[in-house]
């Protein structure tokens, strides 16, 4: 997705904007249609697709003026509103640091330097060296939030904080190792958690964070098991972590500490840490886990005035976190979503009339099986959360399957798992981490599809194959063991410099710290009219189903 999508202040939000996209061949324009569901938590993206007349680029810039004026009391008529809306922004995306609770906390020199790799005993002097090391970050470095300067509201992804698409300046905190550090580290007791559900890379992450901590010269490090219930169920102690105790753990999938959704109340978690004494806590979890580290933070920082510092380290195989390119995980997730779509394809392919389905992971975001798609270019339809479709009727699903079947014999569909929730019983279940139980989209379509070509009299041979937990389960691809390596690094770097409450992320190839409430206000989607979607149905060469 284009960098652009990463602020809040576009027009994509979840309030009605069309954009045409032009097809020479037709007396009238095929618009995209964004609309915020009722009922549904904001940034969820509807596509409808529908004939409608010629849309002016003033009726845009109208419907982007409305909704700058209605959801960020934007004035565009004042000359300043873009220092204005500037000075907002980095007011949102000031990192909350230990010294907003504690004025007079003093930093001492850093004790993270690779110019000498012996710590000493004496953490306060620093690592002794003749010259000074120009390896750190400074606290006012910046990367650019937005890379791309949109000429016009109708180019294909354009994402505008004004009518006129004007550029504005977005500048988030660079990552990475201060020269003053606001903890020492004989007196840190650094803890771990990974929650929710399993991801490749969680062990990778693990890894380097105790390797980075031991660097700094902590001693005291313990992994907490299975998630957050961790912090309360009696059974549950703490695991002692060091660089021989992880070492290898990379080259195996899961989590060393175990994964566990819900758990118990901030204020047990806060007593226990309180009680067991530690004062840096990294979490790795996706949006439910980011949300449960701030409540931490506000109340260990914020409320009890504990000199405390939570940072997360965001897990999502389904890659739907704001404002990054990626999450750890997604890489290798797209990677082995391959072998089932090869197998899915020579099972079609080798069949008469043989349809092969595959099911990949994205509850409401459909990054995964976009880009494995368009990796693996075997796929004829591809299907996601963030664009609706008709299974049955003229312009359906079931009746593109069919004009395949007569015209090259076989074909092959992906689904997100997420995608064509309104085909299925809908029921109230939620899992422990309060999402809503899904239907299997996957089943369902493989029943119709047996259906739809068993009443027409055409023999279909059908295959469906969902790889989900062989995924979860596999260690790290070499793109997400960097990933995961760097990030494992940057959030002990992020502690020791004195933040709390936030998160570390890759932003247009840089690593940068974020404020966790920015990200997760809803999750990432596929943006119908990205330039990225549009590759995928060029390639899969799917119609809109509507």
């Amino acid at each position: 997705m284009d960098a652009l999508s990463r602020s809040r202040h576009v027009i994509t939000n979840p309030h009605e904007v069309k954009l045409a996209v032009p097809r020479p061949h037709h007396r009238h324009r095929r618009g995209l249609s964004y609309h915020h569901a009722r009922g549904q938590r904001p940034g969820r993206a509807f596509l409808g697709c529908r004939r409608i007349g010629r849309v002016a680029p003033s009726v845009v810039r109208n419907e982007i003026k409305s909704q700058g004026q209605r959801d960020h009391g934007i004035d565009f008529t004042d000359p300043d509103w873009k220092p204005k809306f500037q000075r907002d922004f980095e007011s949102r995306f000031n990192l909350p640091h230990l010294k907003d609770v504690f004025p007079d906390a003093v930093p001492i020199p850093s004790t993270f330097c690779l110019r000498m790799r012996t710590p000493t005993e004496d953490f306060a002097d620093g690592y002794p060296s003749d010259e000074k090391w120009h390896g750190y970050i400074n606290n006012s470095d910046r990367v650019l939030l937005k890379v791309i300067h949109y000429s016009s509201p109708m180019s294909a992804g354009a994402e505008c904080v004004d009518p006129d698409c004007s550029w504005v300046e977005q500048w988030v905190h660079r990552a990475g190792p201060r020269e003053e550090i606001y903890f020492r580290p004989e007196e840190v007791k650094a803890a771990i958690v990974t929650c929710g559900g399993l991801c490749p890379g969680l062990n990778d992450v693990i890894r380097q964070i105790v390797i980075t901590l031991e660097i700094y010269g902590v001693k005291k490090i313990v992994g907490i098991p299975f998630g957050y219930r961790g912090f309360s169920e009696e059974g549950l102690s703490e695991m002692p972590l060091s660089r021989k105790v992880v070492q290898n753990v990379h080259l195996s999938g899961g989590s060393l500490l175990g994964v566990s959704r819900g758990g118990p109340s901030i204020t047990e978690i806060v007593d226990t840490m309180e009680k067991r004494g530690i004062n840096m806590l990294f979490v790795l979890g996706g949006n439910g886990t980011h949300a449960g580290a701030n409540a931490i933070h506000n109340e260990v920082c914020r409320k009890r005035r504990l000199k405390v510092a939570v940072v997360g380290v965001p897990k999502t195989i389904d890659n739907d976190i704001l404002l990054m390119d990626k999450t750890f995980g997604f890489d290798t997730a797209v990677e082995e979503a391959q072998r089932a779509i090869n197998s899915a394809y020579i099972e079609a392919h080798s069949a008469y009339h043989g349809i092969g389905v595959v099911k990949l992971m994205g509850r409401s975001s459909g990054f995964i099986a976009m880009h494995a798609s368009l990796a693996s270019g075997q796929i004829d339809i591809c299907l996601i959360p963030e664009v609706p479709f008709h299974l049955h009727g003229p312009h359906g699903v079931l009746r593109h399957l069919k004009y395949l079947i007569e015209t090259k014999g076989s074909a092959v569909v992906c689904v997100a798992e997420g995608a064509g929730q309104n085909f299925l019983e809908r029921t109230n279940a939620k899992d422990a981490s309060g999402n809503i139980v899904l239907g299997d989209i996957g089943v369902h379509i493989q029943q119709e599809i047996k259906k739809y070509f068993r009443e027409i009299g055409v023999p279909a041979d059908v295959k469906y194959i969902d790889p989900t937990y062989m995924i979860r389960a596999c260690r790290a691809n070499a793109s997400d063991g960097i990933l995961c390596t760097v990030l494992g690094q940057n959030a002990v770097h992020g502690a020791f410099a004195g933040y709390s409450g936030i998160t570390v992320g890759i932003c247009n190839t840089h690593y940068v710290y974020f404020p966790v409430p920015e990200v997760i206000q809803y999750a990432r989607a596929v943006d119908p009219n990205s330039r990225m979607w549009h590759r995928c149905l060029t390639s899969t060469g799917q119609p809109d189903f509507v």
